[in-house]
């Protein structure tokens, strides 16, 4: 049985995903929008930052998101922050599909990520994904105008929002240009913690 397609981001309370300018990644907005993740064990865990960390629902949210992926679809734009901010051991631990018009061969990671460069479109990407993911999840990464493009052409099936208090006043926002005659949403489950609230989303076509 094919898993699902989902997105899983961390959002403003004013809608943003993240700042404009990639020079503004780990800035102090950025990281306070992503506080609620980065005491976590399972960030640390994974991020090989050593023992450590808290438990609880944060945690337990962060490590599930990671368990139920199968695959990766990203940008090219997120791609290129991360080829430098990301260790040798990149976080995803699965094949990651790049959505580019650059030809490049597939660059092996530690840890079993491998990074895929898609020129045939969303579409190709996603299949491709799907296939590597087997019986589990593709997760599409980011950035913003990716998950846009995948919500848009109606194939994302649910997606998550950690909503953190945080205004950003400017910079990415994840709905700006949503095609709102095509997406309905079920909301299918909501959860506060201390850092965030956790909003799950069914897509569903209006």
């Amino acid at each position: 049985m094919a898993g699902r397609v989902f997105f899983s981001v961390s959002m403003s309370l004013d809608g943003f995903i993240a700042p404009a300018s990639i020079g503004e990644l780990m800035g102090r907005q950025w990281m306070e929008l992503q506080r609620w993740v980065f005491p976590t064990r399972f960030f640390r865990e994974n991020l090989t930052m050593g023992a450590g960390g808290e438990e609880g629902r944060d945690n337990d949210i962060a490590q599930q998101t990671h368990l139920r992926t199968g695959a990766n679809v990203m940008g090219k734009r997120m791609f290129d922050a991360g080829e430098q901010m990301w260790p040798e051991n990149a976080p995803f631990h699965t094949p990651v599909f790049v959505l580019t018009h650059e030809k490049r061969d597939p660059w092996e990671r530690l840890g079993g990520t491998t990074f895929h460069f898609v020129n045939s479109g969303i579409e190709s990407a996603l299949d491709q994904a799907r296939q590597a993911a087997g019986d589990r999840d593709v997760r599409i990464s980011g950035g913003g105008a990716t998950i846009l493009q995948y919500l848009n052409a109606g194939l994302i099936d649910e997606f998550t929002i950690a909503l953190s208090p945080v205004l950003f006043g400017s910079g990415i926002r994840l709905f700006e240009e949503v095609d709102a005659s095509r997406v309905a949403l079920e909301q299918v489950h909501a959860e506060s913690t201390p850092r965030v609230t956790h909003l799950t989303y069914a897509v569903r076509e209006r």
